[in-house]
């Protein structure tokens, strides 16, 4: 997976850091450095994420690898994390071609207890209960990352675009069909948006959303 964001280049001693909008640990897996790559302004380095603390980590770059670029603004930037923990999950029935339905509409399901709002979106797009996709997920309340509901889909055969998004409260045109990331303390709320309409584990059907409270969106495609 990809991640797409604006950043900016921040001098630290001789070097220079871009901080990154979402938690690594639970995108990778990983501790301590992690080797990456970006795409800044149209050129690709190799570099390395750093972390911080509880899974806030920046990117680290050389006087050099930024000298191309203006510091003072905020830049697009597109990370690839070298062995994200993403796949096709095993033994599934379904496949791209073959996914467990075709996405043409969207029933409302409100989770039954709090923290299930990532396993209620999956439930949603792919029309069946959240208890099955708790099984295919393996996790309960609180524990649904973004990584975990993208293996989910892959489960399902619901293709995705393999970029995530993320926004940051600025404006943004949402595609037809996407699962939405809001921040809620130290967790993320997720929900779905679906022909111009918000699907919300918590809320039910509602046609109006303030963006400022968006965090980021992976795209769903769909029918």
């Amino acid at each position: 997976m990809r991640y797409f964001f604006d950043g900016k280049a921040v001098k630290s001693g001789d070097n220079y850091t871009i901080r990154i909008p979402f938690n690594v640990w639970e995108v990778c897996k990983k501790r301590d450095v992690i080797q990456a790559d970006i795409v800044l302004d149209n050129k690709i380095i190799a570099c390395e994420l750093l972390p911080e603390k509880k899974g806030n980590y920046i990117i680290h770059l050389s006087s050099d690898e930024v000298a191309h670029i203006d510091i003072s603004k905020e830049h697009k930037i597109l990370l690839h994390i070298s062995g994200s923990l993403i796949e096709v999950g095993k033994n599934s029935p379904y496949h791209f071609d073959n996914p467990i339905r075709k996405i043409d509409s969207m029933e409302v399901i409100i989770q039954p207890v709090d923290g299930l709002c990532g396993q209620t979106c999956v439930a949603m797009l792919a029309g069946v209960t959240i208890a099955e996709v708790m099984s295919v997920m393996d996790c309960r309340e609180w524990q649904a990352t973004m990584a975990m509901m993208i293996s989910a889909l892959n489960y399902y055969g619901i293709d995705h675009s393999d970029i995530v998004i993320y926004t940051e409260g600025r404006e943004a045109t949402l595609p037809k069909c996407c699962i939405m990331m809001e921040k809620m303390g130290l967790y993320c709320h997720y929900l779905v948006h679906f022909d111009g309409k918000f699907y919300d584990p918590n809320m039910e059907v509602f046609t109006e959303y303030d963006m400022t409270k968006l965090q980021g969106y992976l795209e769903v495609k769909c029918g």
